[in-house]
């Protein structure tokens, strides 16, 4: 899944557009590395590293959305590691 639609889809950007300018600014690592691909492949077990606030949020994929579906939804996608 391209790592634009997964933010979307878990609720942690508002639209494609925001996530696109994220990941093309720098602001988005999985597994440790920068991503500057909007269409970079994410999978379970990635770690995502990102921007929420005025502080960092550092996240693990368990599952893949389908959709964007309600905040309950999307939090059982993922795990929340650390947040700065």
């Amino acid at each position: 899944m391209r790592i634009d639609l997964l933010l979307v889809r878990l609720r942690l950007a508002k639209s494609r557009a925001i996530a696109k300018r994220w990941v093309e600014d720098g602001h988005i690592r999985c597994n440790r590395l920068r991503v500057t691909c909007a269409s970079q492949a994410v999978s379970v077990r990635d770690v995502l590293t990102l921007p929420i606030g005025e502080g960092v949020r550092v996240i693990e994929i368990l599952a893949l959305p389908e959709r964007r579906g309600p905040a309950a939804e999307a939090l059982a996608h993922y795990q929340v590691l650390d947040a700065a």
